[in-house]
Formats: structure tokens, sequence, C-alpha cells
């Protein structure tokens, strides 16, 4: 388990990543983290954009369904 001290950040506040949590996390200086909750309430951070997921499971369910139409269109 990681533990992380709210700290002063200019005028907010946050929290800093040591060196294992940015290696588990993959992240690097600048990259942006999210915060969403999981069905059981519990809060996860996350590199991935929880929306850009969302798009692409509905972008790839609509070719699976819709394979056909899209073969006609590309050609």
């Amino acid at each position: 388990m990681l533990t992380f001290k709210v700290t002063t950040v200019g005028a907010s506040e946050g929290f800093i990543l040591n060196k294992e949590a940015k290696a588990r996390l993959g992240v690097q200086k600048g990259d942006t983290l999210y915060l969403t909750e999981a069905p059981d309430g519990a809060l996860r951070i996350t590199p991935y954009n929880p929306d850009f997921a969302r798009q692409m499971m509905l972008a790839e369910q609509i070719m699976h369904d819709d394979r056909e139409i899209l073969q006609v269109l590309a050609q």
C-alpha cells in the first residue's frame, strides 16, 4: 500500500507521487491523472481517461455491429 500526505501546492492542495507510485501508474511529470469512483464507492487514481475509454468501447461496438456498412463505405 502506498500512502500520501496532502500538502499545499501553490494556492491549491495536492499530494506528491514518489518514484514507486509513478512507476506503478506509468506516469511522468506533466501527465494527467483521473480520480474515478468505483461501483463499490471506492476512489481510484488512473492515468486513463474514463470518457475516452467509454468512447472507444462504443466505437468498437459500432464497428462490430455495423461492419458490413463500414466495408461498403470503405470502398
